[in-house]
């Protein structure tokens, strides 16, 4: 589903190159649980935005559902992004002039569905997160976990193939923190690819899959079959 072939991302700061990513070799299947770990520093980010098509590489290769996105111009980044890949990030990033309905709808007025099917669809997905009784509520009057709820409503509206999720524990508490991550895991039962980046290994840890990273390399993988969730 993902293969990066010899990724290589590297930036220009000042008069130096930095290294941000190194001849990352790396595949995901359908339905994977994978876990990005490491320190500040070590790529998980720059890694998380490859996977997303918010960035793109300094050299290799990325195959996405077997077709090579590596050089598509940005509108057809755009249109990839929509259709198969989600995010969830640990500051929400909701638009904070529109209501919690507004915001999961949001995606699916950018594609262009209609509008009896994006009503339909965003009725669903606010009963089955608990949140029916705050579809009309704008972000700054929701709890922090109503605020990633709703994220990850609009995360998936679109049905992606597959969820990135960076830190999307991070500003919660840790009862609330444990809840939204189980809400994501429980997404696994559709087929989603889950990949988190967080610096909590206890979370890391519940992952079936986990990569640790260090100077942009990847120093371990491994798959450990996990029966805590």
């Amino acid at each position: 589903m993902i293969e990066l072939q010899n990724v290589c991302r590297t930036f220009i700061v000042g008069d130096q190159e930095v290294a941000a990513l190194r001849n990352i070799d790396l595949s995901f299947g359908a339905g994977e649980y994978i876990s990005i770990m490491g320190p500040s520093g070590s790529g998980k980010s720059t890694m998380l935005n490859m996977l997303g098509l918010l960035d793109r590489p300094s050299s290799g290769t990325y195959l996405l559902d077997g077709g090579n996105v590596t050089d598509l111009d940005d509108e057809q980044l755009a249109r990839v992004r929509r259709e198969k890949i989600g995010f969830v990030f640990q500051s929400f990033h909701l638009v904070p002039r529109l209501t919690a309905a507004q915001n999961v709808e949001l995606p699916m007025i950018l594609a262009g569905i209609p509008a009896d099917e994006r009503k339909q669809r965003v009725q669903v997905l606010m009963r089955n997160y608990g949140l029916s009784d705050r579809a009309d509520h704008k972000p700054d009057q929701l709890s922090g976990g109503q605020r990633q709820r709703v994220a990850i409503a609009r995360a998936t509206v679109m049905n992606p193939s597959v969820l990135l999720a960076d830190e999307p524990t991070g500003n919660l508490d840790r009862n609330t923190g444990w809840e939204v991550l189980k809400l994501l895991e429980g997404l696994l039962e559709q087929g989603i690819t889950l990949v988190v980046v967080t610096h909590d290994a206890e979370i890391g840890a519940r992952a079936q899959r986990r990569i640790h990273m260090l100077d942009g390399r990847i120093v371990s993988d491994e798959s450990i079959q996990n029966d805590s969730k």
